[in-house]
């Protein structure tokens, strides 16, 4: 999944593709391109909640589209920060067949 050719897990290719079934992800993800930022200040940025937004990371966390780190600023408060990982996922019909025979044999009988 990662640009440097690291190939998409296809157990976790429904997870990814959920993470971005969304555009308010999306603009998340659009938002982290320049760099990491805080979540008050990507909040404002976004012009949502931060209740929300949180709720947009941890799906785009659990992905591995994002990573979030807790830091002590200089005025000893916790900072969330979070950043976009680099990503570079190809979709072809090869990769949803894997991901289908994933998960058939992850479950022992599919999703339908």
């Amino acid at each position: 999944m990662r640009a440097d050719g690291e190939r998409l897990d296809p157990l976790r290719l429904p997870l990814v593709m959920a993470a971005l079934d969304h555009p308010l992800r999306l603009r998340v993800i659009a938002a982290l391109r320049p760099g990491r930022q805080y979540v008050s200040a990507l909040a404002r940025e976004l012009r949502i909640s931060r209740p929300l937004l949180y709720l947009h990371l941890e799906k785009l966390e659990k992905a591995g589209l994002v990573t979030g780190t807790l830091e002590l600023g200089e005025d000893g408060k916790a900072v969330k920060w979070y950043e976009l990982q680099s990503f570079d996922i190809r979709l072809t019909p090869e990769v949803v067949a894997e991901a289908a025979a994933a998960a058939v044999d992850d479950n022992g009988e599919g999703d339908g």
